[in-house]
C-alpha cells in the first residue's frame, strides 16, 4: 500500500517520494505517452550514467526502438525558473548520450530544442514519437 506522499512512478514500477520535482516528471511522463504517444516500455526515469569521472542522472530518457537514447527531459521544480543553465545542464548529459531533442520543463514552461547540422534549434510543438524515430 502506497504511503500518502508518495506518486507511483510507471517507468520504476514503484511508489517514490512526491515532491516537486517528482510531481513534474510524472505529469512529463503522461505528456510523453499521451501526446508524443511515446510507448512506455520506450521511457526511463532517474537514468543514470557517468560523464567523465562524474556521475549524473537524466530525469527521463526515451529510446528509439534499437533502445539509442533519443530524447531527455529535464524536469525542474515548479518555481525553478528554465534559464540557460538548465538547457546548458541538459546538453553537458548530450555529450554522453547524444540525443535527437532535449527538453526542459517545470510544469509550467516547456522547451523543446531539435537537433540541427549546425547545433540545436527551438520547436514549437511536441512532435509524435513515429515521426522521430
Amino acid at each position: 500500500m502506497a504511503e500518502k506522499n508518495t506518486i507511483w512512478d510507471p517507468l520504476r514500477k514503484k511508489h517514490v517520494a512526491l515532491t516537486p520535482e517528482e510531481h513534474v516528471r510524472q505529469w512529463f511522463i503522461g505528456v510523453l505517452a499521451d501526446n508524443m504517444l511515446v510507448p512506455m516500455h520506450m521511457m526511463m526515469s532517474e537514468v543514470g550514467f557517468k560523464l567523465g569521472d562524474k556521475p549524473f542522472r537524466a530525469d527521463i530518457l526515451v529510446y528509439d526502438r534499437k533502445l539509442k537514447p533519443m530524447i531527455i527531459v529535464e524536469c525542474k521544480r515548479p518555481e525553478v525558473e528554465l534559464t540557460r543553465e538548465v538547457l546548458d545542464q541538459a546538453v553537458r548529459y548530450n555529450l554522453v548520450l547524444d540525443v535527437q531533442m532535449i527538453i526542459i520543463t517545470n510544469g509550467h514552461k516547456t522547451f523543446i530544442c531539435r537537433k540541427t547540422d549546425t547545433g540545436y534549434g527551438f520547436i514549437d510543438t511536441l512532435p509524435k514519437y513515429e515521426e522521430i524515430i
